[in-house]
């Protein structure tokens, strides 16, 4: 029915297994549909969120989806201004990851301020001062980027691709790629790091408080280092999932591996620096504070088994492993790193927002913990279920992998 459609020289599963295939996202997108129709009509007494959670399971998937996400600002950078050719192979596939990480945490942006209509508030009222204004408008140009830099796929599309104009259009922007790469690293580094270093600055709440690099704390940085660690993990990790689902072979060995081993330096060099935070927290802004380490875990759900999980299980072994050349170059070693590595990036997310705001401030107030109702998870979901959608409507109908007819030959 479709195939008129579908890229030359490769195959694809029948429409109608497609079509069953979207099913169960398309409920999840129906579920966060519903979910978002009760927040703006009722308002968010939908959501458990409070005077002591203003941040909740929203802002979390926010912050951690655009750390995954951030695999698609770093492979351009790697692919276009550093020149590793390799990763021509996966280049698509980090964009396409990218623009639903970051257009999902938009739409959930919209859902959380209340009244999306007003939205554009933060750009024409802005408040200079405040590191939010920032990354609003470095999220939003970025997103921009991503589109610019999904058009030329697009175009590819067997039929548009016989269309003249616009298949020089799409050419002519695939010229100019390095530039539009180089501004969505320039954005990126600096939306990832501000998100950090808005928790940094927290002086009131000692729990995320850091010390800094004259007007950055040391949050700003670890949020960099640790989104461009886990984004291509991200990427791999869909990459696999691509070939498992499709029974393919879509991208070589030789544009994972390098993948794997760029994110073993950079979660190692992440780790050596998060313990070197965390010993500085410790004993430095803790003791400033007149409060000792353990204040912070006497009570509630959130105890000192969150730092060991975060730094041991879900850092330091996923190091390891993407460290040594054999152990990443198995398959099975390889996938539980990079799942490890991403759990740990929205675990941070997590401990930095929800852990954050539900340790007391003052001494008179209690421990708190924070469970999401079922509207809050449906929007979350409906990012997964859009997610899924999205990716795999581009690659049916889009050469998202490049050697896909190289490395799986049809045979007639």
């Amino acid at each position: 029915m479709d195939s008129p459609l579908l890229p030359e020289g490769v195959k694809r599963c029948p429409t109608t297994t497609f079509f069953f295939w979207t099913l169960p996202w398309l409920a999840l997108l129906a579920w966060g549909g519903l979910s978002a129709f009760l927040c703006l009509w009722k308002g968010l007494n939908q959501t458990n969120m409070s005077n002591v959670f203003a941040f909740a399971l929203w802002i979390v998937f926010d912050l951690a989806v655009i750390a995954l996400g951030a695999g698609a600002f770093f492979t351009g950078f790697l692919t276009y201004i550093i020149g590793k050719g390799e990763l021509k192979n996966v280049i698509n596939a980090a964009v396409i990851i990218g623009f639903i990480c970051y257009s999902g945490a938009m739409g959930m942006l919209g859902i959380d301020i209340g009244q999306p209509i007003r939205g554009w508030f933060i750009f024409w009222h802005a408040n200079i001062h405040s590191m939010l204004v920032e990354v609003s408008f470095c999220i939003t140009c970025y997103l921009m980027v991503l589109g610019i830099e999904f058009i030329p796929l697009i175009l590819r599309n067997r039929q548009l691709d016989k269309i003249r104009e616009l298949h020089i259009f799409g050419h002519s922007l695939h010229e100019i790629m390095a530039v539009f790469a180089a501004t969505g690293t320039f954005l990126s580094f600096f939306h990832q790091g501000s998100l950090g270093g808005m928790f940094g600055v927290l002086y009131a709440r000692p729990f995320a408080a850091r010390e800094g690099f004259y007007i950055w704390p040391w949050t700003f940085f670890l949020f960099i280092l640790s989104a461009i660690a886990a984004g291509p993990c991200f990427t791999i990790l869909c990459t696999k999932l691509a070939e498992k689902i499709s029974r393919k072979k879509l991208v070589p060995d030789n544009a994972i591996q390098l993948l794997a081993k760029i994110s073993a330096w950079l979660l190692s060099i992440y780790m050596v620096l998060k313990i070197a935070d965390t010993l500085g927290w410790i004993y430095g802004v803790v003791p400033r504070a007149g409060l000792k380490f353990i204040d912070f875990y006497r009570d509630g759900p959130y105890g000192i088994w969150l730092v060991v999980c975060e730094i041991v299980i879900f850092g330091i072994i996923p190091a390891i492993i993407l460290m040594f050349p054999k152990a990443r170059q198995h398959q099975g070693w390889l996938i539980t790193a990079c799942l490890l590595n991403c759990t740990g990036i929205v675990l941070n997310r997590f401990v930095f927002i929800i852990v954050t705001l539900a340790i007391p401030v003052m001494p008179f107030d209690r421990f708190w913990s924070y469970l999401p109702t079922w509207q809050e998870w449906g929007i979350a979901m409906a990012v997964i279920g859009y997610g899924f959608l999205l990716f795999s409507a581009a690659y049916r109908y889009l050469p998202v992998f490049p050697q896909e007819r190289e490395l799986n030959p049809v045979t007639e």
